[in-house]
């Protein structure tokens, strides 16, 4: 019986040091989960225009500072604004961060920077600072009313007024004492800390940092690579333009001239440098680099091995022409750039054809001067013996090749019709040196 008692003894002790040693372990566990972190204080800057590089630039800078569990990320505003799409995916990145977030404008938040600046938790601007004047591009309805709803719902998930918010976008909201009709509204740095849309007013990093508690913290400046430096500059609407427009020339002009050359490499850089920006700036993808490459081999195929024009150049404009408007976020971007483009390519290629074939450097290129029969130029004797002859094609002509007519290669050009290789001719007519030639009727009733 005591043996017993004793060994039950031996086992509630046993399970007693085992609880208190089970408990000193959970403890220590919550105390290492509630120990402060490290304060790190990841930097990142908006600076510029607010475009889809820039969106790629601060996306990895938030994974950065995620992966490393900072205390804080501190976001640098200095911007007139920029394009809305990207605006309202650095305010997605923000909201979805998972870090505690301060805007810091040391200049100006304008336009989609105002929206950027309203998703961070804290805002501190420094004197002389301003936020607001959020006018859309173009001032319609439909535009202002999603913008001023995104600013009110960005002012309203952080605790801020959200018809202040709203009244930068829509110049329709009065204010009393603050905003009449007809204006939108820009604050100051005072007037937004007044209204409780800053936190705070300070003119250092430094001393932000104090005021929000990093003054101890570690600095990391997440400074913008060389790719995605690169991504904004060819991003930005202008230069995708005259990239686009040196493309569309440089294959025009070689599609119409024989072989390859300068145009048409030129023509291809710019393309491969528009579709390069916007796949390292994470708007387009690899699918639409493949449609426009299949659309080039659709009208390559169709101008030198298929007659006529029919399914496959048709194909290959809607395929180019699709690549192009997909490698765009915004369809009325798309259009706006792609028609300018086109129309200013156009108005190129209609001057050159006026105006460079009088200039001097191009005439030592370009045969200007015409020999008309009614000027007294006539064939010579040896190619005015060729008229009615027969022969056949040794090239295909579109419209002009070489024929063989009674063992003499002969340049010729046909009436502008297409006429395969090997087929039957006939010489209709002799223009000066060229002979011009049609397909034998004999051999035409054959076939």
């Amino acid at each position: 019986m005591r043996r017993t008692s004793h060994r039950i003894t031996v086992i509630l002790l046993a399970l007693a040091l085992a609880g208190g040693f089970a408990l000193t372990l959970a403890a220590g566990r919550v105390c290492s989960q509630q120990a402060p972190e490290d304060k790190t204080v990841y930097v990142l800057s908006v600076e510029g225009p607010i475009e889809p590089g820039l969106a790629a630039y601060l996306k990895r800078g938030f994974e950065a500072a995620r992966d490393a569990r900072a205390a804080c990320v501190l976001i640098e505003v200095d911007t007139f604004g920029g394009r809305v799409d990207a605006a309202t995916e650095i305010r997605d990145l923000i909201f979805d961060l998972g870090v505690p977030s301060v805007a810091f404008v040391k200049g100006r938040a304008w336009s989609a920077g105002a929206l950027v600046t309203l998703a961070a938790e804290k805002i501190a601007m420094a004197p002389g600072a301003s936020i607001g004047a959020a006018e859309t591009i173009p001032k319609e309805e439909k535009a202002i009313s999603a913008l001023r709803g995104e600013f009110e719902a960005t002012a309203e998930a952080r605790g801020r007024d959200p018809r202040v918010a709203a009244a930068m976008v829509d110049a329709d909201i009065v204010i009393e004492g603050l905003i009449g009709q007809g204006k939108l509204l820009t604050l100051t740095a005072q007037k937004a800390k007044e209204l409780g849309l800053a936190d705070l007013v300070a003119g250092t990093r430094g001393e932000v940092l104090r005021k929000f508690g990093f003054a101890d913290a570690e600095l990391v400046e997440v400074q913008q690579n060389w790719a995605e430096k690169v991504a904004r500059f060819l991003t930005e609407p202008t230069v995708s333009s005259i990239l686009l427009i040196i493309g569309f020339l440089g294959l025009l002009f070689e599609v119409t001239s024989p072989g390859w050359g300068v145009p048409g490499t030129a023509g291809l850089v710019a393309l491969a440098l528009f579709f390069g920006g916007r796949m390292m700036a994470g708007i387009a993808g690899w699918e639409v680099v493949g449609l426009f490459i299949l659309g080039f081999i659709l009208l390559m195929v169709e101008a030198f091995l298929i007659p006529g024009f029919g399914v496959a150049g048709i194909g290959g404009i809607v395929a180019i022409f699709a690549s192009l408007v997909l490698s765009f976020r915004d369809l009325r971007e798309a259009a706006f750039v792609i028609s300018f483009s086109l129309v200013v390519t156009a108005f190129i290629v209609a001057t050159a054809f006026k105006y460079l074939g009088r200039s001097p450097a191009i005439g030592r290129l370009i045969l200007r001067t015409s020999e008309a029969a009614r000027e007294g130029y006539v064939a010579t004797p040896e190619r005015q013996a060729y008229l009615g002859r027969v022969g056949r094609t040794l090239t295909v002509m579109r419209p002009s090749g070489t024929i063989l007519v009674d063992g003499a290669r002969l340049d010729a050009v046909s009436e502008g019709d297409f006429i395969p290789k090997d087929a039957v001719v006939e010489v209709v007519d002799v223009a000066g040196p060229r002979l011009v030639v049609r397909v034998h009727e004999e051999s035409e009733q054959r076939i």
